[in-house]
C-alpha cells in the first residue's frame, strides 16, 4: 500500500470514529483529496480491487492457472506466454460448452495473457536457460560429494602429479530447441529459471579436455551421420 493510500484509510477511520467534525477537516488534516475518500465513504472500491466488468476468467479459474503455472515452473517444465493464452481459451471454451454458448466466438484477446501476468504478484516473465534432462538427473549433491572423494583418495594414494590429471567432457548443441526463450515463472525465483529438454534431439558434439596446469586440446566437433557432407564444413573454422 502506497503512502497515500495509507493516509487515506487513515482519514476514513478518524473520521467514522467522529475525531474531526466533518469530511473536509478530516482530509485537511490527513493531506488527501476531499472527493477520494468522499466517495471511499460512500462505499465506492479502489480500481484495482474492483472487478472489471469485461473479465473472461472467474477468480477461481484465474486462481487455478496462476497455480498451474508455478507447479510447471517448479518441475522445470517453464510455460511460454501463449501457452497461457491457449489454457485460458479452453477454460473459455470448456464453459461455453455446458452453458451452451458458441464455444468458438469466446476467446481471449491478444494481449490478456501478459496483462494477466502483470495482475498477479507471484509471476513474472524471464528469459530461461536450456537445461537437458540427464544432466539434472545427475544434480545430486550426495554423489557429487561422493566422487570428489573418491578423486582426493586416488591422487594421494597413488601420487598422481598435478600435469597428469585431466579433465574431458563433451557440450552439446540440441537441433531444434531453442536455448533462450521468454517464459512465465514465479516472481520470488532469482536468476534464469531452467527448462529440462526432453533429452530425445539429435546432438552435435563438441569434445574439450584440458590439464591440470592449464594445457589444453584443441576443441573436436562430431556431428551424428555415417558419410561426412561438405555443408557441415566451412572455411570459418580453425586449422586445427
Amino acid at each position: 500500500m502506497s503512502q497515500k493510500e495509507g493516509r487515506i484509510a487513515l482519514a476514513i477511520q478518524a473520521y467514522q470514529n467522529s475525531q474531526f467534525a466533518d469530511l473536509k477537516e478530516t482530509c485537511s488534516s490527513y493531506d488527501v483529496p476531499y472527493s477520494t475518500v468522499r466517495d471511499r465513504v460512500k462505499g465506492r472500491v479502489l480500481r484495482s480491487n474492483s472487478q472489471p466488468k469485461n473479465k473472461k476468467l472467474t477468480n477461481f479459474e484465474e486462481l487455478t492457472l496462476e497455480n498451474w503455472i508455478l507447479s510447471m515452473s517448479n518441475r522445470g517444465l517453464l510455460v511460454r506466454i501463449y501457452s497461457i493464452e491457449q489454457i485460458a481459451n479452453l477454460l473459455l471454451q470448456k464453459r461455453s460448452v455446458t452453458s451452451q454458448e458458441n464455444a468458438n466466438a469466446v476467446t481471449v484477446g491478444k494481449c490478456w495473457a501478459r496483462n494477466f501476468i502483470r495482475r498477479k504478484p507471484t509471476l513474472q516473465t524471464k528469459y530461461m536457460r536450456k537445461y537437458d534432462y540427464q544432466r539434472a538427473l545427475c544434480e545430486d549433491p550426495v554423489k557429487l560429494q561422493a566422487w570428489f572423494r573418491l578423486v582426493q583418495n586416488t591422487i594421494g594414494k597413488y601420487g598422481i602429479q598435478i600435469g597428469d590429471i585431466y579433465n574431458f567432457d563433451e557440450t552439446g548443441f540440441q537441433i531444434g530447441v531453442i536455448a533462450t526463450a521468454k517464459v512465465v515463472t514465479g516472481s520470488e525465483q532469482a536468476g534464469r529459471p531452467v527448462c529440462v529438454q526432453p533429452g530425445n534431439r539429435e546432438w552435435v558434439t563438441a569434445i574439450e579436455s584440458i590439464c591440470a596446469d592449464g594445457w589444453c586440446l584443441s576443441p573436436m566437433i562430431i556431428f551424428e551421420g555415417k558419410v561426412h557432407i561438405s555443408t557441415w564444413y566451412t572455411d570459418n573454422l580453425p586449422p586445427d
